[in-house]
């Protein structure tokens, strides 16, 4: 999991195997649509909803497949339903994001991803002494999938982003390596 290397094939599932991470691809484009058209679904992300296969093709081929750590999360026939992925932030910390198709909220499918790749982000870059994530403070899903791995909910971050041209308190969330899973 090198943030300095391009999508290495690296392929991990969760124990019960109801999901897997893999490196999106180019051919992942119809299922990407699928989440990426829906305005409900890019509320709370910094895109805006994709509003043609082209536009799919050229972001996945600009910032999916350069990214430095992003996965998309399969369920067992191999088909994405979604993504995470690792951003740098400085030497020791990392910041996670993610983002599931409507059709598969409050099912476990966010929580599994979060929880397989936490556990990997300590093992495979030791450097790591804290793993964060910013939530919109309107985004209760993603705060709970948070919460139900074991971040802790350190507060509110007041006028910290702007998000399509609104100004937006973050709630910041942190997972050290010390931390237990939930």
């Amino acid at each position: 999991m090198d943030l300095n290397e391009t999508q290495p094939a690296v392929v991990v599932s969760s124990p019960p195997g109801r999901i897997s991470l893999r490196p999106m691809t180019l051919s992942d484009v119809d299922d990407y649509m699928v989440w990426a058209t829906d305005a409900e679904v890019a509320r709370f992300c910094s895109w805006e909803p994709c509003t043609s296969r082209e536009e799919a093709i050229k972001y996945i081929t600009d910032s999916v497949l350069t990214h430095p750590w992003l996965r998309a999360i399969c369920l067992e026939d191999d088909r994405p339903i979604g993504y995470i992925l690792i951003m740098p932030v400085d030497k020791i910390r990392k910041e996670i994001g993610y983002v599931l198709a409507r059709k598969y909220w409050g099912k476990g499918f966010a929580t599994e991803a979060v929880r397989l790749v936490t556990a990997e982000v300590f093992k495979a870059m030791p450097e790591v002494e804290r793993l964060e994530a910013l939530v919109d403070v309107d985004n209760v899903g993603s705060q709970r999938v948070l919460e139900k791995v074991g971040f802790t909910r350190e507060g509110v971050m007041r006028k910290f982003i702007v998000m399509k041209g609104s100004v937006r308190d973050m709630v910041m969330f942190s997972f050290l390596p010390t931390d237990p899973f939930k």
